[in-house]
């Protein structure tokens, strides 16, 4: 869940998302791609992202934040929020990690259960058929 369990240059820890939001400049709203969220910011990715400074408010459903973009590398930028989340609202917006399949690497074993009449008839059958001998013979 978490990207930077050693924080490089970081204050706050992130998390990685792929999820819808929408930054506003001016007024206008802009649909961006939400790649990683912290209490202090986000990264975000789109096609038309305001220059290095500019005044935003970026939005993520009920969350409506003052923020600033304080970097942008082509389709990428980071915005950093006026006033830190609480943790709470940050995780509100990360999804819990999906538990993991238990594989069983075991063979099956033989049945242990009597055959039905049908399948007893079907083996039978099959027998008469092959050039298997019949068990026991």
């Amino acid at each position: 869940m978490d990207e930077s369990s050693t924080p490089q240059n970081r204050r706050a820890r992130r998390s990685p998302v792929f999820l819808t939001a929408t930054i506003e400049v001016a007024g206008i709203p802009e649909p961006v791609k939400l790649r990683n969220l912290s209490e202090e910011g986000v990264l975000i990715e789109g096609d038309r992202l305001p220059p290095e400074g500019t005044r935003t408010c970026f939005q993520r459903k009920d969350l409506l934040v003052e923020s600033r973009i304080i970097w942008v590398q082509g389709r990428y930028a980071g915005v950093a929020f006026d006033h830190p989340l609480k943790p709470e609202d940050v995780l509100r917006h990360v999804a819990k990690p999906r538990p993991t399949a238990k594989l069983d690497h075991r063979r099956p074993g033989l049945a242990c259960r009597p055959l039905s009449t049908n399948e007893r008839k079907m083996i039978e059958q099959w027998l008469s058929i092959s050039q298997v001998p019949r068990p026991g013979e």
